[in-house]
């Protein structure tokens, strides 16, 4: 188990206001993404890129890369993100790449989607809570990635998630293993809650999402990033 506490290494990024800083789930997925052995040109998805930071990543490895969001200022984020490191990346304003399953698909598709669970049953329309606020469970935004997973890769394609192990890294494995993919859990961390969820720590008891702290301590939180493979 590792403790991820610092940004991107090196990343610089620019950020409109209200568009998702990257923290320590993107330090988590930046690890898992470095670790692939991507061949130049590879295809590579990021769903819910935000800044950029791990389309701008992707790219600097060589790959050719499209990012998606529904936000329009994440959108014009990374293209500016994109234009500050050089890199060129494709970007586009969509909703988990519904219109953008290509016939022969991607070699990975990346993606740090909401998944904090949220008193709200839906995620908000609007604003800088919808880049984390996903339902009672918060699962409602990594589900409908998980079920778009397999037409997306070609075969022997990767999917790259991270999401908190609040919303049980168990099912997302067992969800992928269901549509026929090969999948585990890749990497984990440690990191200290953040604002949003000190500020419903309570409602997460009360819902047995998160334990009981004594002595003062400061709540933790696990990260996951579950690997998966399209057969």
């Amino acid at each position: 188990m590792t403790t991820a506490t610092r940004t991107v290494p090196g990343m610089g990024l620019w950020r409109l206001p209200g568009v998702y800083h990257p923290q320590g789930d993107t330090v988590l997925l930046g690890r898992a993404l470095r670790a692939e052995d991507l061949r130049p040109g590879a295809d590579v998805l990021d769903i819910g890129t935000g800044s950029g930071a791990l389309a701008v990543l992707a790219a600097r490895m060589g790959a050719r890369v499209t990012a998606t969001d529904v936000s329009w200022r994440a959108v014009l984020t990374t293209k500016a993100n994109a234009v500050r490191h050089g890199q060129r990346i494709r970007v586009r304003h969509t909703d988990l790449a519904a219109r953008l399953g290509s016939r022969d698909g991607f070699d990975l598709v990346v993606t740090n989607p909401p998944y904090v669970p949220a008193p709200a049953g839906r995620p908000p329309a609007r604003g800088a809570s919808r880049a984390w606020d996903a339902g009672h469970d918060g699962r409602l935004v990594v589900d409908r990635v998980l079920a778009h997973a397999p037409r997306l890769l070609r075969p022997g394609g990767v999917l790259l998630m991270v999401h908190s192990g609040m919303c049980g890294a168990e099912t997302t494995v067992r969800k992928l293993a269901g549509t026929g993919m090969s999948a585990e859990v890749a990497e984990r961390a440690l990191v200290p809650y953040g604002p949003v969820l000190t500020g419903r720590l309570a409602w997460l008891q009360a819902r047995g999402l998160a334990s009981q702290q004594g002595g003062g301590a400061q709540p933790i939180e696990e990260l996951v990033v579950i690997r998966a493979e399209r057969r």
